[in-house]
């Protein structure tokens, strides 16, 4: 039963109804007569709206304190029951309650003495006991966090190994920039660019907490738990986020901590918030994804060149088949937090956006020498790991099954960090050390000669 919270109120806007609807019969308009004469067929407190047939509930207002509702209009040879308010709450059904089960007495066997009758009651005890301590534990309780235990809870919380990933990517944006390598300018930049990242995440899982709990991969987080509040959460993630882009700003150049709370905005401001909306969320985590190597570049070299431009496309187009085929298997989880991912609303353009960037990552390695980045040898030994992604997301478009999605993910683990390496193995020199080396061939060339 429904408690109208506002009796007054509709009270008088019913009262204003009934008095316009007066005024217009006094008119002659045959839809008002035949609307008052409807309303004054029934007593005063009692006004059904039972005559609509298009109506599946009939739902009757009593005394203008209440709305109950009925299942079917009744007809007229059936008797008028009393109405709900003046029953009592009579039992509707009977059921016969069997009786517990009892174990008959056994017998005491031969040499059993008066003390056996105190062990069994001990043993009752202890089982009463340890049924209490077991619904207790499937009870709800507050889980108290041990200083001790914050580091791994912060570790889960700002998604360790995602991290790590990124700042993977950030240093080989730095070791790739065409200048001197300073130790200290680069933990800086690693320093920050991991504090950003802590933010970024811790941010992410405090506004996702009721949607991770209904998922079996991120239903064990911190936040979700109950391991540590939404304040603390917050408060780690505000110092994360402040002292990584101040770090970056102030001790590296203006250029890498705007890049690095760009990095924050959009994937606490945009891409969350698009999980549940649009697929477009997935090329807006790849921007986010593409901006640390970005970071790494700026950082030694106080600018946006060409050259970070083409590590951001190479992690640009590397997520799509990471991505892509991680939630393949993961669509009912997806699914059930209420995420709208191509895996889910578009498994075809799933398919299809993985392969489609599995081979833009041969065409960028061919691009890397024209740019001044890596030398021509660089397409030839990228060009094994290329293909073999490229033809596993070949198999992952035409078969579309978990074993073809997890064959595409695995490689994608490992073909990243070989990318990379061999880019850096294949880097071309600076000008500098060019230079360096044409000086010190021409200054020993007649030394040689005299010997």
């Amino acid at each position: 039963m429904y408690k109208a919270p506002c009796s007054k109120l509709r009270g008088l806007a019913c009262a204003a109804l009934f008095r316009k609807l007066t005024e217009n019969a006094s008119r002659g308009q045959p839809w008002c007569d035949s609307l008052a004469q409807l309303c004054k067929r029934y007593p005063a407190n009692h006004f059904t709206f039972q005559h609509f047939s298009f109506l599946k509930r009939q739902y009757v207002t009593k005394g203008r304190t209440e709305l109950l509702q009925q299942a079917k209009p009744k007809s007229k040879l059936e008797p008028v029951s009393v109405p709900l308010e003046e029953r009592d709450d009579a039992v509707v059904r009977h059921v016969q309650e069997f009786p517990a089960i009892r174990r008959p007495a056994q017998p005491a066997k031969q040499g059993q003495t008066l003390g056996g009758g105190e062990e069994r009651g001990r043993e009752a005890e202890l089982e009463a006991e340890s049924v209490q301590e077991a619904r207790l534990e499937k009870q709800w309780k507050e889980l108290k966090v041990e200083p001790g235990d914050l580091p791994g809870v912060y570790a889960r919380l700002s998604k360790i190994k995602l991290t790590a990933l990124v700042v993977t990517t950030a240093a080989a944006g730095y070791a790739m920039a065409p200048v001197p390598f300073d130790p200290s300018c680069f933990l800086l930049t690693s320093l920050g660019t991991g504090l950003s990242s802590f933010a970024a995440n811790s941010i992410n899982q405090y506004f996702e907490v009721p949607f991770d709990s209904n998922m079996n991969r991120t239903k064990n987080r911190p936040l979700v738990r109950g391991q540590i509040s939404p304040l603390h959460a917050v408060t780690f993630a505000a110092s994360c986020g402040v002292l990584g882009v101040a770090l970056l700003t102030l001790t590296v150049n203006p250029l890498t901590g705007f890049l690095g709370a760009l990095n924050i905005f959009l994937y606490t401001c945009c891409y969350t918030p698009l999980k549940r909306l649009s697929i477009a969320n997935t090329w807006v985590g790849a921007i986010v994804g593409a901006i640390p190597p970005v970071m790494g570049w700026t950082a030694a070299t106080d600018s946006l060149d060409p050259g970070a431009l083409l590590l951001g496309g190479f992690l640009y187009c590397w997520q799509f088949p990471h991505f892509n085929a991680l939630s393949w298997n993961l669509r009912a989880d997806y699914s059930r937090g209420g995420y709208r991912m191509m895996s889910v609303t578009h498994p075809e353009l799933c398919r299809r956006v993985a392969l489609r960037h599995s081979l833009g990552l041969t065409g960028l390695s061919a691009v890397a020498p024209a740019l001044d980045i890596a030398t021509w040898s660089f397409p030839l030994v990228s060009l094994p790991i290329n293909l073999y992604i490229g033809y596993l997301a070949l198999r992952f478009y035409r078969m579309a099954d978990r074993a073809s999605a997890r064959r595409l993910f695995f490689c994608s683990l490992w073909h990243l960090p070989m990318l990379l390496l061999l880019l850096i193995t294949c880097k071309k020199p600076r000008k500098d050390q060019e230079e360096t080396s044409t000086v010190v061939a021409t200054s020993t060339t007649p030394v040689a000669l005299q010997s």
